[in-house]
């Protein structure tokens, strides 16, 4: 789920007093705050929950911080979690990272650590955000590509040359121009370092089959 408008702090700790205190703080702050007695609790509010920040107590009755951050995993919520204890325990904010946490605070917490924090986490998960939203377009624009374009594609991001992808497909290099110029406007990127980049992240860069076959081929000969 993206995140628009204000995002929410979602306070996640079975202390109420500190509940209270932390979402006083936060609202004097300009935040949006929704407080949870506990993770079960949490979990069954999470469906019409607005996306936000969880801050996340990791010792609580029943079901802990880590056991949440798991659920939370398995139902693809991948909201930027803070992790908060009154223990210093290494291995268990260790393991909270991990597996994909944003930070682990120690109590008690101090206002500017606090926000600094949420901001943190915020700002990378907005960037994230950003980033795989781009590669899903980019994904669907590929999928406009036409077979011989996806072809010439694949070829160009591996550095080949016109010249040298118009010999392999059997045609002119004027029309690998073509083909290049069209599949550069349908992906709608800016240039070859975006394409190539792209193209990467998608997974796109592995061996060609045929480059494969080639090489196996000159290795027999």
């Amino acid at each position: 789920m993206t995140m628009t408008g204000t995002p929410v702090i979602h306070i996640v700790d079975d202390d109420a007093s500190f509940r209270m205190a932390i979402s006083r703080l936060l609202k004097v702050s300009g935040y949006e705050v929704a407080d949870h007695e506990s993770a079960t609790s949490f979990l069954r509010a999470i469906e019409n929950a607005k996306p936000g920040c969880i801050l996340l107590d990791v010792q609580m009755p029943t079901l802990g911080g880590l056991q949440l951050q798991e659920e939370l995993t398995k139902l693809s919520r991948s909201w930027p979690i803070i992790f908060m204890t009154g223990h210093g325990d290494i291995p268990t904010s260790v393991r909270a990272i991990k597996a994909g946490a944003e930070d682990f605070l120690s109590k008690p917490l101090s206002k500017q650590t606090l926000l600094e924090a949420i901001e943190r986490a915020l700002v990378r998960h907005a960037a994230t955000q950003e980033s795989q939203e781009r590669l899903n377009s980019f994904r669907s624009l590929m999928a406009t590509l036409t077979p011989r374009e996806a072809e010439v594609f694949a070829w160009m991001v591996r550095g080949k040359l016109n010249k040298q992808i118009a010999h392999l497909l059997g045609t002119s290099e004027r029309t690998i121009k073509a083909h290049r110029h069209m599949v550069m406007h349908k992906l709608q990127v800016h240039s070859f370092a975006e394409a190539v980049s792209l193209a990467e992240r998608l997974g796109l860069l592995a061996p060609s089959p045929s480059s494969e076959a080639k090489s196996a081929d000159s290795a027999v000969h």
